[in-house]
């Protein structure tokens, strides 16, 4: 769990602890360099509508975090102020209605275990400490999302302070346009939710995972084989592959072919993971977990204590693809030759997701995704590792379909992130909800 927060305050530049609290708003330990002028960590409601009514007053932009889990740091601006949601952390479950209301700053374990016991789910963000604020904005593939939708499509509404500073609800019935925005829009969005309102889902008899662990060598017959084979995959299994410098058990540089599963029993999940157990390359792994029961929690808990370490300087990058793997075999070996040290990792992920979605912001997804996750420790050269996400990404532009913003990189390497009729609409949003352009877009963009 984590810590408790202190009650909030408000710094300035010079003022004694402005960098600490700064800095201590982001999941990595990267001083990406820039500072704004006022940081207001808000406690409730009363005090994020005052800051953005001082904002107002003083012609500041606004920046904004709930979590901190931003990979870029897009809520840390030269200038201006920045509003800091993380004590915006209440809970409330209608089990009856299976609906929530939740803060920004509700962590994804917290949901979690707080649904627990009324057997009730909602795909929330893989790692434990990913503040649900940002997940929701900016699209939300979480926990069984193949199957139950991204996250934002389980919004059902949302409490927003405007740039003007009034409080509104929004809905597909009230406001609609800016709720239209909020399920995609990420960090560019324009208003401070305060309150996300979900649709739960019963949870899942069975909850497990499986696991093949692979040396680096049978990567390309490795990721040939997934890349066939995931799109016959159902969507109750998140089948997905990691090439990691410490692979689980062998401790070598390795693929690590993970398959969490959620179905009615053991006996069902074991047939949705048939592929795995009659697949070519089965009898390359050097290592086979078989198919176990988990808790969700201690899933979400294990991925942060091996991938994503904490007093860790992480940058990340990554893109959509619809074509075949075999052409981008090659760059992606040059990828694995290059990889810096642990933490640092590659994801490549089997989506497939469906033909249509609800009309919404979020509008950017294909058959499978790639995405390079850059965490340099203590001692670790920077000037060695800092482009690798990047230079390999831009290298394999020709194949993308764009990126997703959970591990958007744009500041360094603009993409495309929503469809561009969408984009339009996002624009013609602000435009009316936020005129003066109060809140920070998107880095990499000039509003």
């Amino acid at each position: 769990m984590q810590k408790t927060l202190t009650q909030g305050t408000t710094l300035r530049r010079g003022d004694t602890g402005f960098d600490r609290a700064v800095l201590g708003t982001s999941f990595t330990t990267r001083d990406p360099g820039r500072r704004p002028d006022i940081v207001v960590q808000a406690n409730d409601l009363g005090e994020v509508i005052a800051a953005v009514r001082q904002a107002n007053q003083d012609d500041m932009h606004i920046g904004m975090c709930s979590g901190g889990h931003s990979w870029a740091q897009n809520h840390i601006r030269d200038g201006g102020m920045m509003l800091d949601l993380a004590r915006l952390k209440s809970i409330e479950i209608n089990p009856t209605q299976m609906t929530a209301v939740i803060g920004p700053a509700v962590l994804a374990g917290e949901l979690n275990l707080a649904l627990v016991p009324h057997k009730l789910f909602f795909p929330t963000a893989h790692a434990w400490t990913v503040g649900m604020g940002g997940f929701l904005l900016q699209g939300g593939f979480g926990w069984n999302s193949r199957n139950l939708g991204v996250g934002c499509q389980n919004v059902i509404g949302i409490d927003v302070v405007l740039a003007d500073g009034t409080l509104v609800h929004a809905s597909e019935t009230e406001n609609a346009d800016l709720f239209w925005a909020a399920r995609g829009a990420g960090p560019g969005f324009f208003g401070v939710v305060v309150r996300f309102h979900l649709r739960l889902h019963k949870r899942a008899k069975f909850i497990g995972m499986k696991m093949q662990v692979f040396r680096i060598k049978h990567l390309e017959e490795v990721l040939a084989w997934a890349d066939r084979v995931g799109p016959s995959v159902s969507p109750n299994v998140e089948f997905q592959m990691v090439m990691n410098p410490k692979a689980t058990l062998i401790n070598a540089h390795g693929i690590e072919v993970v398959a969490p599963v959620m179905a009615d029993s053991w006996k069902e999940a074991r047939e949705l993971l048939a592929f795995m157990s009659n697949s070519p390359v089965r009898s390359k792994a050097s290592f086979t977990l078989p198919l176990l029961p988990m808790s969700l929690n201690f899933m979400m808990k294990a991925g942060e204590k091996t991938l994503f370490l904490s007093n860790t300087r992480w940058s990340a990058d990554n893109m959509w693809m619809d074509t075949p793997i075999d052409p981008l075999l090659p760059a992606i070996r040059g990828i694995a030759d290059t990889q810096p040290p642990h933490p640092s990792h590659v994801l490549w992920l089997n989506w497939n997701g469906p033909v249509q979605r609800p009309d919404m912001a979020f509008s950017q997804e294909h058959r499978t995704y790639l995405a390079l996750y850059c965490g340099l420790g203590k001692g670790v050269d920077e000037a060695k590792h800092a482009n690798w996400a990047t230079d390999h990404m831009k290298a394999l532009e020709p194949w993308s379909r764009g990126i997703q913003l959970a591990d958007e990189n744009l500041a360094r390497r603009p993409s495309k992130f929503v469809s561009d009729a969408n984009m339009v609409r996002l624009d013609q949003a602000r435009a009316k909800y936020d005129p003066l352009g109060r809140f920070h877009p998107w880095m990499g963009r000039i509003s």
